[in-house]
C-alpha cells in the first residue's frame, strides 16, 4: 500500500516516513501544502496522512481542495492544536480520521490499518483467507497447516494490496503504482517475479493470471 505523508517538521517527518516504511508501506514525504496537494492529485495513493499546520498552504485548505476535485483518497489529519473546533473542521472538510500531537507511532499505524480496511470493505480484524492469514506486525504469511513464510517488503505490500482488493482485476501498472515509492525504479516486469514468489508461498491457485489484463486474487475471505 502506498501512502503520502504531509509533514513539515524536519525531524518528525523523516521519522514517521521511516516508521511507515518499516511497517511495510511505500511512503512519500511532502513538506508543504502546495507540494502535498500536487502529489495527492497526481499520484495514486491509498491513504494520506496530512498535518494541518503546513507552510505555504494550510492542511485544511489542501484537504478541501482535494475533496472539491472529487479526490476520495482516505485522509488522516494530524494537528498539534487541542481545540475540538480543529477536529470538527477537519471532519467537515472530508477527513476520515484524526490524531492529535503528540502521539505514539503504534496508534497512527493502527488508525492507518483501520481506515484502509474500512475503505476496502474489510471493516475489522486481520487479513485472512480460508488458506492463510497475513500477520501484519511480523510481515509473515501463516498457512492453515501452521507453516510460516516471512515476506520481503515488496512481497508484503503486494500481498496486502491483493488481499484488500479480492476479485479485482489488477494490472501490472496498478500494482506497480501501489507498491513502490515515488523515486523508486518502477519496472512493472519485476512484479511478475514477486507474484511468482508469492504463489510459491501461498499457493499458485490463489493469484490467477488474466492474460492481457493482469491478475486476480482469488482467496475467499
Amino acid at each position: 500500500m502506498r501512502l503520502l505523508l504531509a509533514e513539515d517538521d524536519i525531524e518528525l517527518g523523516p521519522q514517521l516516513q521511516s516508521a511507515l516504511q518499516r511497517a511495510g508501506y511505500a511512503a512519500d514525504l511532502a513538506v508543504d501544502g502546495i507540494e502535498a496537494q500536487a502529489m495527492g492529485e497526481l499520484e495514486p495513493y491509498d491513504l494520506i496522512v496530512l498535518d494541518l499546520g503546513l507552510p505555504k498552504r494550510p492542511g485544511l485548505e489542501v484537504l478541501g481542495n482535494w475533496r472539491s476535485r472529487q479526490l476520495h483518497t482516505p485522509v488522516i489529519i494530524l494537528t498539534a492544536r487541542a481545540g475540538w473546533q480543529e477536529k470538527v473542521a477537519g471532519f467537515n472538510a472530508g477527513a476520515d480520521d484524526y490524531l492529535g500531537k503528540p502521539f505514539q507511532i503504534e496508534e497512527l499505524l493502527a488508525r492507518i490499518s483501520a481506515v484502509l480496511k474500512r475503505s476496502s470493505a474489510n471493516v475489522i480484524g486481520e487479513l485472512h483467507t480460508a488458506h492463510f492469514k497475513l500477520d501484519e506486525q511480523t510481515q509473515t504469511v501463516i498457512l492453515s497447516n501452521g507453516e510460516r513464510h516471512k515476506l520481503t517488503g515488496t512481497e508484503f505490500r503486494l500481498l496486502r494490496y491483493f488481499m484488500l482488493h479480492p476479485g479485482h482485476v489488477l494490472s501490472k501498472t496498478i500494482l506497480t503504482e501501489h507498491v513502490y515509492e515515488y523515486d523508486e525504479d518502477k519496472d512493472s516486469n519485476v512484479i511478475e517475479v514477486y507474484i511468482n514468489r508469492l504463489r510459491q508461498k501461498i499457493g499458485a491457485e490463489l493469484i490467477q493470471t488474466r492474460r492481457g489484463q493482469g491478475y486476480v486474487f482469488g482467496g475467499s475471505q
